[in-house]
Parts: C-alpha cells; structure tokens; sequence
C-alpha cells in the first residue's frame, strides 16, 4: 500500500473540477422541482460504486462490448448537451415517467451527471499515473462532497433565492454545454483519425 497525499490530493482536485457538483446544483434543484425528492445517500453511494467498478474494469468492460473510451466519452458529451439545453432553454426532454425520486436519484443523477463520462475517463486516465488506494480516496472524499452538497441543496436554494437559481442556472449550462462541446471534439478527433 503506498498512500501519497500529494497524489491523494492531485487526484481529488481533478475528479472534483471534472464532477463539478457545485456547479451542478442548478440542474439538482430542477430535478428536485421535477421528482420532489432526491437520494442524496443513494445517489452518492450508487455514483461512488459506479466510480470505483469503472476504476478497475473500465478499460475491459468497454473493450469487451467493442467500445473504445473515445465512444464512450461522445455519447456521454451528446447527454450532457441535452442537459445544458434544459437548463439554458428552459424546456424539459428530461421526462421521467414512472419511478420518481429513486429513478433520479440514479438517472440523471448518479449517472451520468456525478459518474459521468467526464468523470469515468478521467478515472482511466488517472489509473495511468497515480496509485490505485490513491485514487480510490479521492474517490471516495468526492463522493462524501458530493453527499453534503445534495443534502444542502435546498439550504442553498433558499439562499440564492428564485432569480438567482435562475441566474446560475442558465450560466452554468452555458459552461456544461462548453464542457460537452469539448469533451465532443477532443473525442470525435481520436474516433475519425
């Protein structure tokens, strides 16, 4: 076992600007509107579990179903483009239909907005330079993170108020539709080479 805190640390601040839960909270707060009530536990739990199984067999699960990470990576951009459309638009293609709180507390929620496409390929890329305990804490500081910002959410709405939650809303699905539109083209390159 060979715990390094600067790897630790490295590993957290990547996993946690690319997860973005802070700035996910406008999108948490629609879905709560839209269900009336979010897992925090269960969303966390499932988005760690997701995280850590992906660690170990990401790059075999894919390569077993024929899909490279670069595939991978697109359809999880083109998801995260209809999400930033939502928040921008102000329209619902979202529709969940039968299953409320639990079904989003696991989808979108869980995955893939916390264990996205983003966040998974960042896992791999990480396992190439950092030690697996490592990268596993950080994991699992993200995920405690990310449990406190769902619980407080509706603290943090209150605070922010209607306008607000507006204001940030479409400003952060202008930045989610730029982190799709990016995670797209650095991905779409690799497929057509």
């Amino acid at each position: 076992m060979e715990l390094n805190f600067k790897e630790i640390f490295t590993a957290f601040m990547v996993l946690f600007a690319v997860i973005d839960i802070v700035g996910n909270i406008p999108i948490i707060i629609d879905l709560r509107k839209k269900v009336g009530h979010i897992q925090s536990e269960k969303a966390s739990l499932i988005a760690g579990v997701i995280m850590i199984i992906f660690l170990f067999l990401g790059q075999s699960l894919l390569s077993l179903i024929g899909i490279d990470v670069n595939s991978f990576a697109v359809a999880g951009a083109f998801i995260l483009f209809f999400i930033a459309l939502e928040m921008i638009l102000g329209i619902t293609l979202y529709k969940d239909d039968e299953g409320g709180a639990i079904t989003a507390s696991v989808f979108p929620l869980a995955f893939p907005l916390i264990a996205g496409p983003g966040s998974l390929t960042t896992l791999l890329s990480l396992r190439a330079e950092y030690h697996l305990e490592n990268i596993i804490i950080a994991v699992i500081l993200n995920v405690i993170f990310i449990y406190i910002v769902l619980k407080t959410s509706s603290r943090i709405e209150k605070i922010l108020g209607p306008n607000g939650i507006n204001i940030i809303r479409k400003v952060f699905g202008v930045i989610l539709l730029a982190i799709a539109v990016k995670l797209f083209a650095q991905n779409i390159k690799a497929l057509l080479v």
